[in-house]
């Protein structure tokens, strides 16, 4: 027999986003690898669901390879930009003006 999902849903998550706490059944999972389907092994992050809608759905291609790339522990937002802009110059070329 299966067991009642009502315990799972009385659960707290906290949104990834805004940090609010809101009830796992008013949440949105998310998979930061794009794959929500493939669960095995995985923890899940969730999002409320305000900010699962404010959310870009645009295809993000290389995004996270590229944000690990020139992520470091202490790095100042201002050098972490600078490294971006680069990195992105560096793969697609400087935008049009």
């Amino acid at each position: 027999m299966w067991r009642s999902r009502t315990g799972r849903d009385r659960k707290t998550v906290v949104c990834i986003a805004c940090g609010s706490s809101v009830l796992r059944s008013e949440a949105r999972e998310y998979d930061k690898e794009g794959d929500r389907w493939n669960r095995h092994g995985k923890q899940f992050e969730y999002l409320c669901k305000g900010c699962h809608r404010e959310l870009c759905w645009q295809p993000r291609g290389e995004l996270e390879s590229l944000i690990l790339d020139i992520e470091q522990d202490g790095l100042p937002q201002s050098e972490f930009l600078s490294r971006y802009l680069h990195a992105v110059e560096d793969r697609y070329g400087r935008p049009e003006e």
